[in-house]
């Protein structure tokens, strides 16, 4: 079995705060096992599931999608280059998905400059295909 790492030892080495590595476990980003003395014991690769987890939130994923991407990832061994290989492609789609909303707001903006219609029916940038109205009434933004 490879060697455990605890917390403080898994923080340091990974830079990620103590509370930090406490939150991820709690949300299922992260494992543990625990000791004889119920303290916390991490396998190696957690340093790497939080390096993923890091650079993901840097470029705005939820932890629900950094969850999903990761949720196959096996827990009795260490991933293989073909597991990561499945978790790239998982960001790779939300990552395309944010690029082209990016792009379609960039291309769209200019439309916008000076219009002045302020209409949530018809505005293609803050409610594309009138999608508000079918959620129901209240704030769908805050």
């Amino acid at each position: 079995m490879d060697e455990l790492l605890t917390v403080g030892e898994i923080s340091r080495r990974s830079g990620v705060a103590i509370s930090a590595i406490h939150f991820y476990e709690s949300r299922q980003l992260i494992r543990c096992t625990r000791d004889g003395a119920n303290r916390r014991r991490f396998a190696r690769r957690e340093l790497r599931v939080l390096s993923i987890i890091k650079v993901a939130q840097r470029l705005g994923l939820t932890l629900d999608e950094i969850r999903a991407a990761l949720k196959d990832i096996p827990a009795d061994r260490t991933p293989s280059k073909a597991d990561w290989q499945k978790v790239s492609r998982v960001l790779d789609k939300v990552l395309q998905d944010r690029i082209d909303l990016a792009t379609r707001l960039r291309d769209q903006l200019n439309l916008c400059i000076g219009c002045g219609c302020l209409s949530l029916d018809d505005c293609p940038l803050r409610n594309p295909n009138d999608e508000f109205a079918r959620k129901g009434p209240g704030a769908h933004l805050l």
